[in-house]
């Protein structure tokens, strides 16, 4: 049998929600259509934002506390919902699904490392596609930066990834001059990783906690990795594939 290619899917909120207040059922089919169109030569591994987008369809909670802890609390609410959209629409595409819930520290420990990697191979192995997300409720660093792109970089380093896609709500970086000029233009591939630093102009997303600066600082963990790395709109359909056969604009990090 020929190997297949391992690619590491990162989803942020504003993707899962095609960038309203609610998650969209519409966006997962559309990323599980995919991944079946492509599971004879492709396994992939999820990490996937939207925990708090889907609480906050259904709760709203009041503390004293400071924001963070609210969060936090949102996050334990909606995980188990998010996890359930994710298994019920895969299963209609005859896709297997698991949940895996991480924090930054796992990545310190050899040992975790290690349950870590063994723990998805027999997953994959076994043809289920793994849905990683931050622990949330006892770690902080998602929910204040990144919104998954660190974690989804350190996750494809770790399990050897062939290919680590971030799906965003634009179409790859642009260079900072088309910004400027209002006419945002795609950085199509990257050879030079420090002349990409000096085109990134930063900005948060509605929905999202990232922004362009911290898929720069995903890049360089799987650049150092030695894994290339695409940033895909995945606000359009058919993203993914679509991505593979050249038919849209994109950045690919050689």
């Amino acid at each position: 049998m020929q190997k297949k290619k391992r690619i590491l899917l990162k989803v942020g909120s504003n993707t899962l929600t095609k960038e309203t207040n609610n998650i969209s059922r519409g966006k997962i089919e559309d990323i599980a259509n995919q991944i079946a169109q492509l599971k004879e030569t492709c396994e992939f591994i999820i990490v996937s934002s939207g925990a708090i987008a889907v609480a906050k369809q259904f709760v709203k909670l009041e503390s004293k506390r400071k924001e963070l802890f609210v969060k936090q609390a949102l996050a334990s609410i909606g995980q188990p919902h998010l996890i359930r959209i994710y298994q019920e629409i895969f299963r209609e595409y005859g896709l297997l699904s698991s949940q895996c819930l991480l924090s930054y520290s796992d990545f310190e420990k050899e040992e975790s490392k290690t349950n870590i990697t063994n723990t998805i191979n027999v997953l994959v192995n076994n043809s289920y596609i793994p849905i990683i997300n931050e622990n949330d409720t006892v770690a902080t660093d998602e929910i204040k930066f990144g919104d998954n792109d660190k974690l989804g970089a350190l996750t494809a380093s770790l399990l050897g990834a062939d290919l680590f896609i971030i799906a965003t709500n634009t179409n790859g970086i642009y260079t900072k001059a088309s910004i400027e000029d209002n006419k945002p233009e795609t950085i199509k591939k990257v050879l030079n990783f420090d002349e990409l630093k000096t085109q990134v102009v930063n900005s948060k997303s509605s929905h999202g906690s990232g922004g362009m600066a911290s898929k720069i600082e995903a890049i360089s963990v799987t650049k150092n990795a030695n894994i290339e790395t695409w940033i895909v709109n995945g606000l359009e359909d058919n993203f993914i594939v679509n991505a593979m056969e050249n038919k849209v604009p994109f950045t690919k990090i050689k």
